[in-house]
């Protein structure tokens, strides 16, 4: 059985109050209609079309995946309308189902199970009870329990009002059938739209059973119609992130307190203190360690490190039973190999450090490769730019750089090495030999200091 999925995404979203279209709003760092079109690939679907409308070119623009169908919707009329615009996109597969843009939480094991009990019948819904069930459409069903039809809320009854179940608006439905009731929809309800609920009406008067589903969660069928709402998605989806990885083996200090806007891979006895954001795809070895209030993104870090609070590494890696922090930063393109140490605000750019080496103190390292067990000192700086191009600097194994040093590019200091503090050095250094660069010291006797004049 072919499956077609289609996901409604042309809403504008009004009580956003926002010029970005409502599904481009983010949770977890990714725009809501990604997550319905990630689940929707998840489930190996035959076609995925989106029906784009306000803000259409951004939301075209935003996603940028060629392997969907992009179907706009220019009036929007209703549900009914969106997927019949749609179907042309999907005549080639047995089975239509419909997903939300704005519903990021739908696991694919609940549309999985969804889609296989479309294999006994043409039309299957997702329905949920809900404590309160105020603005949903109601479930009505017969005395026998089948599915009869679906009333919305402005059209509703008092006692089809007092009906708990509702429907979600996620369904799966035979293709060829759904052409039909589609074209059979009429828009005389209280919001003049062609409603895609009607079907089930038409699917029971021509006596196909109409099947429903439920899921595990209620938060995966629920939608975002304001911020209010996408912050109380945000914090259901870390909460069961945090779960899953705890579960799986990794301490989070205070789960409340942990945000992941990606994925994580994280090996044994991982420790996540409070505070933490992890962004991308990030990798953390057994044994890792990470402090407060540290932002890891798009990064490796090997097993044993030991990440202190308040630093920031991104699109780095770090090799094993290494030191960072507290305050340290690594960006792109660094990479640290074993038992390295990086310090206290220390920022080190586009630079490979060997194994043993230690940057402890207020120093910068950009565009550098830096060898075994070198010795930078405090407010060390690698002067990597000269307002136009960047340049290297090489500093050989065993090294020893002074504190307050500038290492000028392109410049190498040799094996061995040692660097006087206070130096400026802008021309290469021979090994094992001591290289300053400074002022000769004097002491003035005869020199006073100045007082201060009194006041007239």
């Amino acid at each position: 059985m072919s499956v077609g999925v289609v996901i409604l995404a042309a809403g504008q979203g009004t009580r956003m109050k926002s010029a970005l279209p409502k599904v481009l709003h983010k949770l977890a760092d990714k725009p809501l209609v990604s997550h319905a079109i990630d689940t929707a690939k998840s489930l190996q679907a035959d076609r995925i079309a989106v029906v784009y409308g306000h803000g259409g070119e951004q939301v075209l623009n935003t996603i940028n995946d060629s392997n969907l169908a992009w179907v706009e919707q220019a009036e929007q009329l209703g549900t009914g309308h969106a997927v019949e615009q749609a179907l042309p996109a999907l005549a080639d597969v047995d089975r239509v189902m419909v997903l939300y843009g704005d519903v990021p939480l739908i696991k694919q094991e609940t549309l999985q199970a969804l889609t296989d009990k479309a294999q006994q019948t043409e039309l299957v819904l997702l329905t949920v009870n809900l404590d309160d069930p105020t603005g949903y459409g109601r479930i009505v069903r017969n005395a026998a329990g089948q599915v009869e039809r679906i009333v919305e809320q402005k059209d509703a009854a008092p006692e089809e009002l007092a009906i708990s179940e509702v429907n979600t608006g996620i369904l799966i439905a035979d293709q060829s059938k759904l052409q039909q009731w589609i074209a059979k929809l009429e828009n005389s309800n209280a919001q003049g739209e062609f409603y895609l609920t009607d079907i089930v009406a038409m699917a029971v008067a021509e006596s196909i059973a109409v099947g429903s589903h439920q899921p595990e969660h209620e938060f995966e069928v629920m939608g975002v119609n304001d911020r209010v709402q996408l912050a109380e998605l945000e914090r259901r989806y870390q909460q069961v992130e945090a779960e899953r990885l705890m579960r799986a083996g990794v301490t989070l200090r205070d789960p409340a307190r942990f945000d992941l806007r990606g994925t994580l891979q994280a090996g044994q006895d991982v420790e996540i203190d409070v505070n933490v954001l992890i962004e991308g795809d990030v990798i953390l070895g057994d044994g890792v360690q990470v402090g407060a209030n540290t932002v890891l993104r798009n990064c490796r870090i090997a097993a044993g490190v030991q990440i202190k609070e308040n630093c920031v590494i991104e699109q780095a890696e770090v090799g094993p039973e290494a030191i960072i922090g507290p305050f340290s930063r690594l960006r792109p393109d660094t990479k640290l190999a074993a038992k390295v140490h990086v310090g206290n605000f220390v920022e080190i750019k586009k630079s490979t450090v060997d194994e043993g080496s230690k940057i402890n103190h207020l120093s910068y390292v950009g565009d550098a490769e830096v060898g075994k067990t070198v010795n930078i000192g405090a407010g060390t700086i690698t002067c990597n730019y000269d307002g136009a191009n960047k340049y290297t600097t090489v500093i050989g194994d065993n090294a020893f750089i002074g504190s307050d040093s500038q290492l000028v590019a392109p410049v190498e200091v040799a094996e061995g090495a040692t660097i006087g503090a206070g130096s400026t050095i802008t021309k290469n250094t021979p090994p094992n030999t001591l290289t300053l660069s400074r002022s000769k010291q004097m002491s003035l006797k005869s020199w006073n200091r100045p007082v201060k004049q009194p006041k007239d």
